[in-house]
């Protein structure tokens, strides 16, 4: 049987037989045409965006939370592709088609708190019996045997519907728009200045990064938030019209001239500036070169990439050496050709890249697997005596979100799933006096982290943050996502807050990601290739009270690269709710904060031990 053939049987299972010749045809365009079934005659008319749960047929809430999740994941205002079910991440799934999101809905507008809705990488495998205890759902994306698990093999899988790229929170159903990555950019921002400036006031001090999309477009608020001026550089003019009538981006310019008098201009002013620059950033890597060299002046000070290089062949990057239209021409026509002229636009990236960081810019890769890429380009990215995850630029995990990782602070986030912003206004009341009250008490260390997270949660309101749900994020550790996640299940049962919410967090977090080129890469004990910490953060989470749980092949850095889970979990007000939240959240975290085993056998063990020789 035919690849083709294969993919269209996989596809046809969903219906019956009478419908065949019909789907048959369409299918067939949409997969000589995209390269996969997308299903699009099923896509539903209704304006898809996350509703207030009671507005969800369900026979319980907690299905309700799940279905509002979904379509908060599939909100035109929110995710980069909705009519092909990405989130964002340019390939980051919710489902593979059209009629598995139809499946899902109708099985969680049946299912009874006795029943899980198990989930195949985007296929529903149907409702099972259960526990009231039990997660009402088990998500799993693109679980492929290790020898299996590239990404030519992926290319093929996803074409024959068997398995799919679920990003992080795309797949796992908790993306909450780009504020999630404003915050944790703000923080990486702030905290490299400390680091490699050696102050936290970052005004007049210059970011140069490239990438405006789902993810990295958060970059440009970011840059404001920290009070520096963040140059992003975007090949594609629609997100970045989409960032500037946003309000996140202050001003655009396509003249590259003009784009070095404006930062030269707001160096001077100190005053916090987000500029996008419509062209190739490495255009501008090697425009801000020549002005060294010329003038001795060095622009920049600090220095990233968030480009999509997890999938750098299918439009994550974007080479010098031709226009947009150009490379998605080559891209289609001649694959190998294209490769090569992404590599040598790499090499040329790095090469201005490393004169100005001998100059003295500081540069850290944004764990999108820009230097990984860059090293198989033949870029000049080795470090001399390094480790098999070292280059000559640490990842941003490495340098500067490790040492935050490590004290127990994560992204953890919740979403009203009343939709109503004043419950989100109390939320964030309640959040920041939870975290004033615990700082209290904390080593200067740990209260410098707790202070970040108080100021953005204050302020939160005013940098209009909210696209999609009512939702919100902030770092915290084990004692803050406790005390929080308590504090608001009992505004809940005292009605203050008017309807449940669900907590979750970024599966880029303490326990819930190995990822060797990322979240891991200061692991230095040799298990960095060992995925043991995400899978019984999975599995840790399943049998403490999640709500839902789901674990990952890929994110972030690619396919094959990583292995992550996350979890939701429905706050309803109840004490099983606040039960399930303490012994979950606790779990979650210092299952990634852990020590070292240590073994202590006591006196009568050891005589038993004795005795046995």
């Amino acid at each position: 049987m035919s690849q083709l053939s294969q993919a269209l049987r996989n596809a046809l299972r969903y219906f019956p037989p009478f419908h065949h010749n019909i789907l048959a045809a369409e299918f067939t365009q949409e997969l000589r045409q995209y390269g996969h079934i997308y299903m699009y005659r099923f896509c539903p008319l209704i304006h898809m965006r996350a509703y207030p749960i009671d507005q969800y047929p369900c026979r319980t809430r907690q299905a309700a939370s799940i279905m509002l999740m979904i379509m908060n994941n599939l909100d035109h205002a929110v995710a980069q592709f909705p009519q092909e079910l990405v989130t964002y991440g340019g390939n980051g799934q919710v489902f593979s088609n059209w009629a598995q999101f139809r499946l899902v809905m109708y099985y969680l507008s049946e299912m009874t708190e006795e029943q899980t809705l198990v989930m195949y990488s985007g296929h529903p495998a149907g409702l099972f019996p259960s526990l009231p205890s039990s997660p009402r759902a088990i998500i799993t994306n693109g679980m492929v045997i290790p020898n299996y698990s590239s990404r030519e093999q992926y290319e093929k899988m996803f074409a024959l519907g068997v398995s799919m790229y679920g990003q992080m929170t795309a797949g796992s159903y908790c993306y909450i728009g780009p504020q999630g990555i404003v915050h944790g950019t703000m923080l990486t921002v702030l905290n490299a200045g400390r680091r490699y400036l050696g102050s936290d006031d970052l005004r007049g001090r210059v970011l140069v990064t490239s990438g405006l999309g789902g993810m990295s477009g958060a970059q440009a608020k970011a840059a404001v938030i920290a009070g520096c001026v963040g140059v992003i550089a975007e090949v594609d003019e629609v997100p970045l019209r989409k960032r500037h009538e946003q309000g996140w981006l202050m001003e655009v310019t396509s003249d590259i001239e003009h784009c070095i008098q404006r930062i030269r201009e707001a160096k001077r002013s100190k005053a916090p500036l987000s500029l996008g620059y419509h062209g190739n950033v490495v255009d501008l890597w090697e425009r801000l070169l020549t002005e060294y060299e010329r003038t001795g002046e060095l622009l920049v000070d600090l220095g990233s990439d968030q480009t999509s290089l997890h999938n750098p062949f299918s439009g994550g990057y974007y080479p010098a050496q031709l226009s947009l239209h150009q490379a998605n021409q080559l891209m289609a026509t001649d694959p190998a050709r294209f490769k090569t002229v992404v590599h040598e636009s790499l090499c040329r990236q790095v090469a201005a890249i490393n004169k100005l960081s001998e100059a003295g810019m500081f540069f850290w890769d944004y764990g999108n697997a820009f230097l990984l890429e860059a090293q198989r380009a033949g870029a000049e990215v080795e470090k001399e005596g390094g480790g098999a995850t070292e280059f000559r630029y640490p990842s941003y995990v490495q340098h500067i979100m490790g040492d935050i990782f490590s004290l127990g602070f994560g992204p953890f986030r919740w979403v009203c799933t009343s939709g109503d912003p004043r419950d989100l206004t109390l939320t964030d009341d309640i959040a920041a006096t939870v975290l004033e009250e615990i700082s209290a008490n904390v080593t200067e260390r740990v209260r410098q982290q707790y202070n970040d997270n108080i100021r953005w949660i204050r302020e939160a309101g005013k940098h209009r943050m909210v696209v999609g749900s009512q939702a919100r994020i902030l770092y915290s550790d084990q004692k803050g996502r406790v005390c929080i996640a308590l504090a608001i299940n009992q505004a809940i049962a005292d009605r203050r807050v008017s309807a449940p919410v669900v907590i979750s967090r970024d599966h880029h977090d303490v326990s819930g990601t190995d990822s060797p080129f990322r979240e891991t890469s200061n692991v230095y004990d040799g298990s960095v290739f060992c995925a043991d910490m995400a899978v019984q953060n999975f599995v840790g989470d399943a049998f403490r009270g999640a709500t839902w749980v789901s674990l990952h092949n890929g994110g972030g850095v690619g396919w094959g690269e990583v292995m992550n889970g996350g979890f939701g979990l429905l706050l309803d007000g109840t004490e099983e709710a606040a039960k399930r939240a303490s012994l979950m959240l606790n779990w979650d975290v210092s299952n990634g904060v852990r020590e070292g085993p240590t073994f202590k056998l006591s006196a009568s063990l050891l005589d038993i031990m004795g005795k046995s020789k």
